[in-house]
Parts: structure tokens; sequence; C-alpha cells
């Protein structure tokens, strides 16, 4: 009997992992459920999964037993947590494993674009130091003030590791936090953007966030600022972005998410004033070593009958 479907492109460990110790039946993605036979299908209870493509309620209607969505990720944008609901499914996330290794990159890529390490590598690596001089200056990170869009765990720590760099900290979330003093609370994203040099976009994706960094918030920051992103591509006016680092009404970009990744824009690969990573966010052994963990104890407690460990419906 299989109870247990791993859904995505899971590493040979951890497909090993799930199917060692729950006979999980691997499939590299959604489509694949509605080859399997209807008796196949009606064993299903769990599916543990890994993507980003839909995860709806016409998905889930193919497994008539299907009791858990268990999410290889802190973020569950991809799953229809209403149409879940609806069904009796409860969703599964794997939170605060991953907060450092992308609190740490936020703040690694801040630096990068402010000051133009890849450039500056490049420069090196061409052969234009001898011959062209000094790589041009660059302009100083520490002591900026900077926004953080969304104050949730990730948030916290990415404006932890900036205030450890003499930055003075505003954020805005959907309530006030019980934050230290001197951290300054905006209710609006554009007052936020408007009080500080750079943004970084910290908030979850989904409907709700959509297009929340709007051209109106690019604006507000203004031609000196520079915006991270390790969020969700979504959450981005990206063409308004990319009009506003063309035309010079934005300084800098630091992407780790895209909207259509991996099919990203063409318009930021020519970019001089954007650093762009692969969605590396996670992207650690010891993380992703703990993420697998985390949704194999959601998968475990789920067919021994016991609560579930980081449920979010």
């Amino acid at each position: 009997m299989n109870k247990v479907l791993a859904v995505g492109q899971y590493s040979d460990i951890d497909v090993a992992a799930l199917t060692d110790e729950f006979g999980a039946r691997p499939l590299d993605d959604l489509s694949q459920i509605a080859d399997l036979s209807p008796a196949l299908r009606a064993e299903v209870t769990a599916i543990a999964y890994k993507g980003h493509h839909p995860l709806n309620g016409a998905v889930m209607d193919l497994l008539p037993g299907l009791k858990l969505i268990a999410n290889f990720g802190v973020g569950y944008d991809a799953i229809n947590v209403t149409d879940a609901s609806a069904r009796g499914i409860t969703v599964t996330n794997t939170p605060n494993v991953l907060n450092d290794d992308v609190a740490d990159l936020a703040v690694a890529m801040l630096i990068m674009e402010a000051r133009k390490l890849t450039a500056s590598e490049n420069w090196m690596r061409d052969g234009k130091w001898p011959a062209g001089g000094a790589y041009p200056l660059a302009r100083k990170m520490s002591g900026r003030k900077v926004g953080v869009l969304g104050m949730g765990r990730i948030g916290r720590e990415i404006a932890d590791r900036l205030a450890a760099f003499k930055c003075e900290i505003h954020y805005q979330s959907r309530s006030r936090k019980d934050a230290p003093s001197g951290w300054t609370y905006h209710a609006d994203p554009v007052e936020l953007a408007r009080a500080v040099d750079d943004l970084v976009i910290a908030v979850v994706g989904g409907p709700e966030t959509e297009g929340f960094v709007s051209a109106a918030v690019i604006d507000a920051l203004g031609p000196d600022g520079i915006i991270v992103n390790i969020a969700r591509g979504s959450v981005v006016d990206e063409a308004a972005m990319l009009d506003a680092l063309e035309q010079g009404r934005l300084r800098g970009a630091a992407l780790d998410v895209f909207r259509a990744e991996p099919n990203v824009d063409p318009r930021f690969l020519t970019l001089p004033n954007a650093t762009i990573l692969p969605h590396v966010g996670s992207a650690t052994v010891e993380t992703r070593a703990a993420m697998g963990d985390l949704q194999r104890q959601n998968v475990r407690a789920h067919l021994a009958g016991q609560a579930l460990v980081t449920p979010v419906n």
C-alpha cells in the first residue's frame, strides 16, 4: 500500500529517506498523479510536496483519501490552503530551520550590490586591474536606513543582522511588533519606502501580497535606493522595477526570486545595477537536510495519528 506520494525534484537522499521510511511513491511532478490508477490514488493519504506548481482542489480531488500535504519549504503559496481546508486536508511547512540561511543571504546580497562585489571581481578576473587600474568606487552599506518589509521570523533575523551593521531599522508588518527601542514601525509600504534608504522584502507570497511592492513603493524609495528580495517574485511589480533600474530611478536591486523563475526576464541579465541569484536562499547542505527532516516528521506524525508538528491550517 502506498499511502504517501513524494512529489517534486527531491535529492537522492530525500527520496531514499521518504521511500525507506514510508514506502513513498516518487513522482517528478503533480501531473503524474492523474496517471496513477484509481485504486492507487484511493490509497494515498499524504503528499510530501516540493515544488512551485499550483497544488489546488482539482489535484486534491484526484486523491479522495488525502489528509496531509507536507510542504518542503516555509513558503506554501503554491498550495491552495483554502481548497485543502474545505476538503479536510491539513497543510504543513518547514519554518524556522531556514531562517539563518535566508537572513544571511539577504544581508550578503545588500552588501554585494552596494559594494559591487560581483562587478569588481569580474574586473579582476578579466585582467582589467593591471591595465585599467583600481575598480571605481562603490557605496557604503553600514549605517544606512534600511526598511524590512515583513517582520516575521525571517524578517526579524534580517533586521537583527542589519542592526549589527549599525543600520537604522524601519519595518512594515500587519501589526506592530515587540521590537527593540529605536526600530520604527510603518503601517504602509509606501510610507516605509519613503522613510528609508534601502528596502529588504521578507513578506510571505500568495494572492494577498501580489504586487505589494508596487510602482508607488519603488518611486518612494527613490534613485539612491536598493531593493533586496528574498521572499517571492510575485511580491514585486517586476516590470516597474526593471523600468526604474534601467532609467536610473532606482540605484540597484539584489534578487534571489523572480516572477517566472526559472525563466527570468532577460532584461535582468544585462543590468549592471542588479545582483541576481537563482533562488538559493535556503540552499545549504545543512538547511536542506533540516527541511527534509521536518517534512518527514509531519508525515510520520500523520501516519501515527499524532499531532502534526508545523500545521498551517
